[in-house]
């Protein structure tokens, strides 16, 4: 394993729990001016239908996805810079 992988380590599983946090955030945010509701569907909320608890979860799918994406990519960059060694 090269070193700039194991030092990059720690520094990719700050980024992931970042990433995840922001993109709850951004998917409550976007649940709101799509849902108009606060409550995010849950799978087995009785009272939601199939289509709001699928919807709901192909879009925090979705903005899960692209947020971890643009931020692990942010990091491997950033370490490049400072380093001159691309992490992967």
């Amino acid at each position: 394993m090269k070193a700039a992988k194991i030092v990059y380590k720690p520094v990719g599983l700050a980024l992931g729990v970042a990433s995840g946090m922001v993109a709850g955030t951004a998917f409550k945010q976007a649940w709101r001016m799509i849902g108009h509701e606060d409550d995010v569907p849950d799978a087995t909320d009785e009272s939601r239908t199939w289509r709001e608890v699928l919807v709901s979860a192909a879009l925090q799918g979705a903005i899960f996805a692209v947020v971890k994406t643009a931020v692990d990519r942010a990091g491997a960059i950033g370490f490049r810079r400072l380093t001159g060694t691309w992490p992967g």
